[in-house]
């Protein structure tokens, strides 16, 4: 089912940093429409249940501690394309890697610490925009 709506989160590291304002002008300037938008922290439990897919794997436990680690914003945007746009917009998970003037390659400090979060599909979107955010707070 494709949608026009992807999630993101602005991670503990670009918080702390100080670049809320400017990821979500770099954001806005590329067309998307913030739908919902939270300033929050995830409990180990919450980081845990959000990266459940990721349970098995080595990283896990530095994930959940990692994005505990301060407050997060949480967003949903919308935008025709949105998944696959805010995709190229934020560029690769290293930001090594990632292209000239993307979310990542600007305000990443490692893979580790990637600065944003975005969603891989719409159908996760779906689901990680209800995982923060109900109905009331949408817009």
């Amino acid at each position: 089912m494709k949608t026009n709506r992807t999630f993101t989160m602005i991670k503990p590291d670009a918080v702390a940093n100080g670049h809320i304002g400017a990821i979500l002008d770099k954001i806005t300037k590329a067309g998307f429409k913030i739908i919902a938008l939270k300033y929050t922290a995830l409990t180990k439990e919450k980081a845990g249940e959000f990266y459940a897919v990721h349970q098995e794997r080595g990283f896990f436990n530095d994930l959940v501690s990692f994005m505990t680690s301060g407050p997060i914003v949480a967003a949903i945007l919308e935008k025709e394309n949105a998944v696959a746009d805010f995709r190229t917009l934020i560029g690769a998970t290293d930001p090594t890697k990632a292209d000239e003037g993307t979310i990542r390659n600007l305000f990443a400090k490692s893979i580790e610490a990637n600065a944003v979060h975005g969603s891989d599909s719409d159908e996760n979107a779906e689901i990680e925009g209800n995982f923060f955010f109900n109905g009331f707070e949408r817009f």
